[in-house]
């Protein structure tokens, strides 16, 4: 909003000019976003009395350390990404509009869902079916607009990691695919917040490798020298990452052990939606699954755990996602915390490496 305000008067009025960068309007983004979170948050913990039901089937240390915790507190990171993405963005940019979009609507299902696990304290909430629907409806919508929006060369296209040559050039493909993407995003960022700070600081990660990427991707001269695929425009997306980082920093402030506040849905939902959609734009889907390691891996031993179960009636894990079987083994939740912090960094340093191995 304010570069686009502006933008008349950059030749005119001295330091203006700095509005041009991308990375500069990326800083304040950041910084916008962190000063709202901790603006907001204080107020929120203090007044928001609506506390998260715990697993009843979860850890026992849970459901007595964590009862009574405030929930919804990933509304504060939804409104200060999209609210620093608007003022440091450009809001006629259709890219950085749709990831809102898409952030926004996840934000709103996640907020639903919230609300009736705490009205009729249970953690049932909305009902997987119609949950998983309306993730699949708006991450469709989202995949085709993307798509509509491409140079004629690009779009309907899927490419590789690691393979320059290889592509899949089939529209209705795509869209399905990406739609999987997003919607596995959401969900597997959603299976990771069990514990506090377990899904903030790889989200983090995943939003500054995506940060780094978009700003590579959407810059012809940078995209043509890594051998990488040129979105026009992706370049902005970085903002909207710069954005996440700082509301995520503000939250993960409150939300160390112990949490004064928890995400919920209302947060993983959307962080998770948001990371998928970006993948999508930028066409690097698969690196998503790289960087998002951890994430994959929690959803991985939610789905093994299940069928495996279905299968033979046994448990392969002690609980799952994995995380709360490690604590069965008797780790404390600030160790597995921490540990996981670490895999999801070196994630991160393996899907950065995907831009230049060729």
């Amino acid at each position: 909003m304010f570069y686009n305000f502006l933008f008349p008067y950059f030749n005119f009025i001295s330091g203006m000019n700095l509005l041009r960068y991308i990375t500069f309007r990326t800083m304040c983004a950041l910084l916008t976003s962190l000063i709202i979170s901790f603006l907001l948050y204080p107020a929120f913990i203090k007044y928001f009395k609506l506390s998260q039901p715990i697993r009843k089937d979860g850890p026992e240390s849970h459901i007595v350390q964590k009862q009574g915790t405030p929930t919804m507190g990933g509304a504060i990171i939804v409104a200060g990404t999209i609210l620093s993405s608007l003022l440091w963005g450009d809001i006629t940019n259709r890219y950085l509009i749709l990831i809102i979009f898409l952030t926004f609507s996840y934000c709103i299902l996640g907020f639903w869902d919230d609300f009736l696990k705490v009205k009729f304290k249970n953690s049932k909430g909305v009902r997987g079916r119609k949950k998983m629907l309306f993730q699949i409806v708006i991450a469709l919508i989202f995949s085709y607009l993307v798509e509509l929006l491409r140079a004629t060369d690009v779009a309907g296209k899927l490419t590789f990691p690691f393979l320059k040559n290889l592509v899949i050039d089939n529209f209705v493909f795509l869209i399905c695919f990406t739609t999987f993407v997003i919607v596995g995003s959401s969900n597997a960022v959603n299976l990771t917040d069990g514990l506090d700070g377990l899904a903030t600081f790889p989200s983090m990660l995943a939003a500054l490798c995506f940060g780094i990427i978009s700003y590579i991707v959407g810059h012809f001269v940078f995209a043509n020298y890594l051998q990488i695929t040129y979105v026009a425009s992706a370049g902005e997306l970085c903002i909207f990452c710069g954005a996440l980082i700082g509301a995520c920093l503000g939250f993960l402030w409150y939300n160390a052990p112990p949490a004064m506040i928890f995400m919920g849905d209302t947060g993983s939902l959307a962080i998770g939606g948001a990371l998928g959609g970006i993948s999508v734009i930028t066409k690097h889907e698969f690196v998503l699954a790289i960087v998002g390691g951890l994430f994959v891996c929690e959803a991985l031993s939610v789905m093994i755990q299940v069928t495996y179960f279905k299968w033979t009636g046994k448990r392969i894990f002690l609980m799952s996602p994995i995380h709360h079987h490690f604590e069965k083994k008797g780790w404390t939740e600030s160790t597995v915390v921490i540990r996981f912090w670490i895999i999801s960094f070196v994630f991160a340093l393996i899907g950065l490496a995907t831009l230049k191995i060729r």
